[in-house]
């Protein structure tokens, strides 16, 4: 049957099944009512049904009540229970008193990831579809809300955020643009159990104070564990894994840095080798990809492929690795940062000819192509060498700056944040400023031992991004300066490194900066990290080496107030090293 013929039987299947009900309310009210006593039935001149806008399913009972006036003005009023056994029907009675919706059910089937289900729905007319589950049918969890293509069709969700061998219970939620709406029968599926190569969690909680609702992504590092465990996953605030993406690790070379959650609801992972600088070994494949909740690959990019392309287009870059970071655009580009290197001879403390590994900002537009390239070695300084060097700059995380569409970089190895004429795409790549030691900003509230250095993950932390803004991040504490003369600590005289995580108040017009709140830790953690303040100003940071000289001891996650107690909310230790831990309000972007 062609799709002409097919909606042609749709229709007439829909109007039999309208005239059905009309009818059937008719009978009843003419069968109910008489008029004077006489038995004898009047005429029906009007009629009033509700519910006018019903979505029924096969075999589902709907009461309909109906009211109306006969010829002689008397009153009626009854109701008819009806069972529907049609199929998937959209009708709508001739006089518009009346629209209904005969449904399939949603279906949910399982998918590669044994902790994902698919619920999938087919919808004849405009709706948004969203997912409730839960241990019971309280439910009390959801997925975001997707939309039917135009003029209807399928919509499928996957559902995540479940413990292993654990059975949940589901209903689909479908609201149709009229405002009607249906909800599902309730569905049961039962997760399937991890792989044996999971690492493991420990919760310690306050007892006094509720930690803020949400999950958690991990970015893990193997810390030479002779298993190999998974080390992209997500918990909720017991520890328990309730997500992950397993991927070929190659003995251990490979790691997620990091792996994220991306505005449209897949997932960006770069797979990355040793320490995401230095080029990976013939074994392993260093690449950029994008992935649903399923595992299933929607793009991928391998940082070969992008120096052909790269070369293609006339830029002289050397890409070694995709590293660290990437970052996603309003308008739809990736912003990736890599690692590249040059050749330099008489640098400073070198002899002969020394390869310096630097970082790179590449643009890639919707095909995944560059149009952008801004390159460290072309705009700074390369005698400034930092710490561990020849990694000159180490970029670990690049941020937008939505009020004017320029860049911010870390650069951890220059303890600098330097942000970069982008405007969208149309920037010099000129650095309009470098905020920390030694940079263009006047600390006002400390002295040197007060910037960061050594940095990870800083982070915008007030509504505007320009003029007088917060920014914060989890800082390491590598070659902290101590003093105006440059000791830097652990020296002689001086006390050990110590990590801390610092907010500070940014001032672009004077070129000043205060720092606001910070926590000193009673350790060093020379490197990983992340900060975030939660929507309750909580400050969440992940510690990821909790002891340096035993990194088989792992990292963690701690929820701490935002006041001068600094109380410890909730703290989650993980056997891996954690490059990011990201508290999210659940796996879905804006859903809580």
């Amino acid at each position: 049957m062609t799709m002409k013929h097919r909606n042609r039987e749709v229709e007439r299947k829909a109007e039999k099944g309208w005239l059905s009900i009309y009818r059937a309310l008719l009978i009843l009210l003419t069968a109910s009512f008489s008029v004077g006593g006489s038995g004898r039935s009047s005429p029906v001149s009007s009629l009033d049904i509700n519910p006018k806008n019903p979505s029924l399913i096969p075999n589902q009972t709907e009461t309909f009540q109906a009211n109306g006036s006969t010829n002689s003005t008397s009153m009626l009023n009854a109701s008819a229970e009806l069972i529907f056994q049609a199929g998937t029907l959209n009708a709508q009675d001739p006089s518009g008193d009346l629209n209904f919706t005969l449904l399939n059910p949603g279906s949910v089937t399982p998918t590669q990831n044994p902790l994902v289900a698919k619920y999938s729905i087919t919808l004849l007319r405009d709706a948004q579809v969203s997912v409730e589950f839960g241990l019971d049918t309280n439910y009390g969890l959801n997925t975001w809300t997707q939309s039917t293509p135009a003029g209807g069709g399928a919509v499928n969700i996957f559902v995540a955020g479940m413990r292993a061998s654990t059975t949940y219970h589901m209903r689909g939620n479908v609201t149709f643009t009229d405002g009607t709406s249906y909800h599902d029968p309730d569905m049961s599926f039962t997760t399937g159990p991890l792989p044996s190569n999971i690492p493991t969690f420990t919760v310690t909680n306050s007892g006094d104070l509720s930690p803020f609702p949400g999950v958690v992504l991990f970015s893990l590092i193997n810390a030479a564990l002779p298993s190999y465990p998974l080390q992209a996953v997500a918990t909720d605030l017991s520890g328990n894994i309730i997500w992950y993406y397993e991927f070929n690790s190659y003995s251990g070379e490979v790691k997620p840095l990091p792996i994220k959650l991306l505005p449209n609801g897949n997932m960006l992972l770069i797979q990355a080798c040793g320490d995401g600088i230095e080029p990976c070994s013939t074994s392993a494949t260093n690449l950029i990809e994008e992935i649903d909740l399923a595992g299933d690959v929607i793009w991928q990019l391998t940082s070969t492929q992008l120096q052909h392309d790269l070369t293609a287009a006339g830029y002289n870059i050397t890409v070694d690795q995709f590293t660290h970071d990437a970052q996603m655009l309003p308008n739809g580009h990736y912003i990736l940062v890599v690692s590249d290197q040059r050749s330099f001879t008489g640098l400073a403390g070198t002899t002969g000819t020394t390869i310096v590994y630097g970082t790179a900002l590449i643009d890639l537009d919707h095909n995944h192509k560059p149009v952008w390239v801004w390159d460290a070695f072309d705009h700074l300084d390369v005698n400034r060498q930092g710490f561990d060097f020849p990694d000159w700059i180490h970029g670990n995380a690049v941020r937008y700056s939505p009020d004017d569409g320029n860049l911010i970089l870390s650069a951890r190895n220059q303890s600098w944040l330097i942000k970069i004429d982008y405007e969208d795409g149309t920037g010099t790549g000129d650095i309009i400023w470098k905020l920390g030691y030694q940079g263009d900003f006047i600390l006002t509230n400390g002295g040197e031992a007060n910037w960061f250095y050594g940095q990870h993950y800083p982070i915008i932390l007030s509504p505007n991004s320009t003029g007088s803004f917060l920014i914060g991040m989890f800082d390491n504490g590598n070659s902290r300066v101590m003093n105006s003369s440059g000791a830097t600590c652990g020296s002689s005289g001086e006390p050990a490194c110590y990590s801390t995580v610092p907010i500070y108040e940014v001032d672009e017009a004077k070129r000043t900066a205060s720092l606001q709140w910070d926590y000193v830790l009673p350790l060093y953690s020379s490197s990983l990290g992340t900060m975030q303040v939660l929507p309750n100003s909580d400050v969440w940071f992940s510690v990821g080496i909790a002891n340096p000289s035993d990194k088989q001891a792992g990292g963690f996650a701690r929820e701490v107030t935002q006041d001068t107690a600094k109380q410890m909310v909730l703290q989650i230790n993980s056997n891996e090293l954690i490059y990011r831990a990201v508290h999210m309000p659940s796996l879905y972007p804006g859903v809580q």
